[in-house]
């Protein structure tokens, strides 16, 4: 028996919570899955930015801020700092705690002790947890404490890539892969050698981070892809009016040899871009244009 089938096998002790790092997509509720919004709502702790608990009291997933219970603090010094004690209509009380990049560290040893205590603990993240999301943290959190007994679920959520491409029709058809911008754990030179990778092997790309060197991302897959090559460009998917980079919800088409010409239209972290491949199309119905990747020019008869 494999070491992973024996940690599958392993009993969770019962005076023990679990920990679920919850992708809740955009954030808004008709693009969260229902098992993510029952997790949250069950969850006796709820660690969460200001920007998506505003989002989570859109449908009640997150009780109101006047839910808050006077005189009610929690025993931890980060809940005491930045947490808040919530009492829903039925009675059940949870622990909201403000997410921030500042303090990872200290929340998730803060999230081990909690799930040790016996509390389910729901750690949220935007988009999907695995796309560029909260939960290999958790995972090489969990490591380097050696709390091997705490038990991690992940809840999937819809990422930028998938409603992005929804948006602006069906681009990621056919192999498709995603790459992140951020230099910030990674040198450029790596960044540039998988923009060339992905460029001469065809793949639809999808680019996060677009705030940081998109400019530079866009010239060098220049270099390896025609200059008509079809790309979108999209702000906030799935966010509608409450998109945070440019107060709305966009999506602009271009074409490759443009794209540094948009500068106005990449807002900050929640843009991204789709850069079709060479069988990458815009096509038009009577209401609009949709950018559209066959699976593999293929026609309709070979259906």
């Amino acid at each position: 028996m494999s070491d992973a089938q024996t940690a599958t096998d392993a009993e969770i002790p019962d005076d023990y919570g679990t920990l679920y790092v919850v992708g809740i997509g955009p954030g808004l509720p008709d693009q969260m899955t229902k098992e993510a919004k029952r997790v949250i709502e069950q969850s006796d702790c709820i660690i969460a930015s200001n920007l998506y608990q505003e989002f989570l009291r859109e449908d009640d997933t997150l009780p109101p801020k006047d839910a808050a219970v006077e005189g009610e603090s929690d025993d931890s010094e980060l809940a005491d700092e930045e947490g808040t004690v919530l009492e829903r209509e039925d009675g059940t009380r949870q622990t909201l705690i403000r997410s921030s990049m500042g303090k990872q560290i200290e929340l998730a040893k803060e999230a081990f002790e909690r799930v040790k205590a016996g509390e389910d603990v729901a750690h949220v993240s935007g988009g999907d947890p695995n796309v560029y999301g909260k939960s290999d943290l958790l995972f090489t959190m969990a490591r380097a404490e050696e709390a091997t007994e705490v038990p991690i679920e992940i809840v999937p959520g819809l990422t930028a890539a998938l409603g992005g491409a929804a948006n602006v029709g069906a681009p990621l058809s056919n192999d498709f892969c995603t790459i992140s911008l951020s230099d910030k754990w990674r040198g450029w030179d790596e960044i540039e050698e998988k923009l060339r990778a992905a460029a001469i092997s065809d793949f639809i790309i999808v680019l996060y981070n677009c705030w940081r060197n998109y400019e530079k991302a866009i010239e060098i897959i220049r270099e390896e892809r025609a200059d008509d090559c079809q790309v979108a460009i999209f702000n906030d998917a799935g966010r509608a009016e409450q998109g945070r980079n440019l107060d709305d919800e966009t999506h602009t088409f271009c074409e490759l040899g443009e794209a540094t010409e948009h500068d106005d239209e990449v807002g900050g972290m929640g843009t991204s871009l789709i850069i079709g491949n060479h069988e990458t199309e815009v096509w038009e119905n009577d209401y609009r244009e949709f950018l559209v990747t066959p699976r593999g020019g293929r026609d309709v008869d070979d259906f």
